[in-house]
């Protein structure tokens, strides 16, 4: 499917559909999906996302096409959705590619990668770079079809039960992390775990994690997370953005009419800008309420950060070396990336630089 053919039928329907919906044609099958996430309910705007999907794809259709998302836990496990999906077990889920890195690496570009592209970029290179027709080329291998459907925007270093001020404080660090962060924390001595968003504050409380990185302060304030680890460092050059996905079993995602199609696609992508304007909306006031009530908000030092820089790049020679579909992928990316950040260096990110700068004067 040609990108742009998608957004001017998917992404103009989506935004129109409160005002004029489309209306499933006569004879048209009903059809009832159940969607497993990956994310607890209790975060509203992750989950959300799933929700939203639900409920504009049920608009599109007249209710004849229903989605029932279902939260983290509740028919399989937050980390198997790619197998329930593949397995056929459900029809659709709400998940992250990087989860599933140990069965593909190159699933982590679907979500993203550390020092990679922004919410903006990522979108761009999705729908009009040629980034999903890559990756549903990697996901097909699994039976399944990839529809992005959400981003949570740049998050933050993540919590710390004790100050980090060098690169050599990580060494021995428990600390639950997601996708290729794992493989840039190894590189500095910690010790990674990915665990679902649901364990990780009993993992903190009970001790058997020194360190959690999440999201941003939104969801880690509703996780509760200042209340057992009072370093919260930014910024987050290790996820500058995580998208999500909706994965579809093959099987059902043909038996769809192709208004159905079009509907769902649609909805996915008003859930990824939904999202991702929610979290950018609430992550500050957020903010402001952790650090008031004892969060000890901190900026990793430049050693820091170059060392993390380091790993990564260890890491992604490492894996093209040894993986050739990550290799096909990690090129087609790193050169849509390097002119992204050319562009914004010209225009957009030059501009942020001095807004920035601006607003520190008195």
């Amino acid at each position: 499917m040609k990108r742009r053919h998608l957004i001017s039928t998917g992404a103009a329907t989506a935004a129109a559909a409160i005002a004029a919906p489309v209306r499933a044609q006569g004879g048209q099958p009903t059809i009832r999906w159940r969607m497993p996430s990956s994310f607890p309910k209790s975060l509203d705007t992750v989950f959300g996302g799933a929700q939203s999907i639900a409920s504009t794809v049920a608009a599109l259709t007249d209710g004849k096409f229903t989605i029932t998302p279902h939260g983290a836990g509740e028919l399989v496990p937050p980390l198997a959705i790619l197998d329930a999906v593949q397995n056929a077990t459900v029809e659709c889920g709400h998940t992250a590619g990087f989860y599933y890195i140990g069965k593909e690496p190159a699933l982590v570009f679907d979500t993203g990668v550390p020092f990679g592209m922004n919410p903006r970029q990522h979108t761009a290179w999705m729908y009009y770079g040629g980034g999903m027709d890559l990756m549903r080329e990697v996901y097909a291998k699994f039976n399944v079809v990839q529809i992005p459907c959400g981003n949570t925007g740049a998050q933050m270093g993540g919590w710390f039960r004790k100050e980090i001020k060098t690169p050599a404080d990580f060494k021995g660090l428990r600390i639950r992390a997601a996708g290729f962060l794992g493989h840039v924390y190894t590189k500095l001595g910690a010790v990674p775990q990915q665990i679902p968003g649901s364990d990780i504050y009993p993992a903190l409380e009970k001790g058997t994690l020194d360190a959690v990185e999440w999201v941003g302060p939104a969801d880690d304030e509703k996780l509760g997370l200042s209340k057992v680890a009072k370093f919260y460092y930014s910024p987050g050059v290790l996820e500058r953005g995580a998208s999500l996905c909706m994965i579809v079993s093959k099987p059902a995602w043909e038996a769809l009419p192709a208004s159905y199609k079009a509907a769902l696609e649609a909805a996915c992508f008003r859930s990824n800008a939904d999202m991702l304007a929610k979290y950018d909306a609430t992550n500050v006031p957020a903010l402001r309420r952790l650090v008031g009530s004892g969060a000890k908000l901190g900026s990793w030092s430049r050693p820091i950060m170059d060392a993390m820089r380091r790993a990564n790049d260890e890491v992604m020679k490492e894996q093209s070396a040894a993986n050739e579909t990550f290799r096909k992928v990690h090129d087609h990316w790193s050169k849509f990336l390097a002119d992204q950040v050319l562009w914004s260096s010209v225009n957009d990110g030059a501009a942020e630089q001095f807004m920035i700068s601006a607003a520190r004067k008195p």
